[in-house]
């Protein structure tokens, strides 16, 4: 996997401008994002396979913030799959988990609902990686916009964003 040349799209979102900057071998996938749909994380397994990228749904991992004891966390997992918020409580050392406030994920991460991205955001928060990420060579996250994935190893993933690998998704 190699990094695309240019300013676009490296340097298009702080996401991908962080991967440039820490030299993390990555590939920008951009799709066309319809403007009347929300089930974001659906919509770019549907769209990178349209455009001929031989992915698997388990492989494209959805971005979600939650609110562990009054504290915001990230949640990185399988877009088919749901939170399991007990066990991101558990795994970021809490007792309660709820999905955060969606105004409040928005300021924090500094990018829109199905655009934030575990990477390059505003307020660097703790990272829970679902743990199935370790069994793929390349897992896809949110490169900071609708219609703008990112494809890098999952082991950059963790390191970049500081992670904690965890049996966080059902």
């Amino acid at each position: 996997m190699a990094k695309r040349g240019g300013r676009a799209p490296e340097a298009a979102t702080p996401a991908l401008a962080a991967l440039v900057a820490a030299g993390v071998a990555h590939t920008a996938r951009p799709y066309a994002h319809a403007a009347d749909e929300h089930a974001y994380g659906e919509e770019a397994v549907r769209a990178l396979r349209a455009g001929g990228l031989d992915v698997v749904a388990e492989q494209v991992f959805k971005t979600l913030v939650a609110d562990v004891d009054g504290r915001l966390v990230v949640a990185v997992v399988p877009v088919p799959r749901s939170l399991d918020l007990k066990a991101l409580a558990a795994a970021a050392g809490g007792k309660r988990a709820a999905m955060a406030d969606p105004a409040r994920a928005q300021r924090s991460s500094g990018y829109v609902l199905g655009g934030i991205s575990p990477l390059g955001q505003r307020t660097p928060l703790p990272t829970v990686v679902d743990a199935s990420a370790a069994g793929f060579a390349t897992v896809l996250v949110s490169a900071g916009r609708r219609g703008l994935q990112v494809e890098l190893a999952p082991e950059d993933l963790v390191r970049l964003t500081g992670a904690t690998l965890a049996d966080v998704a059902r």
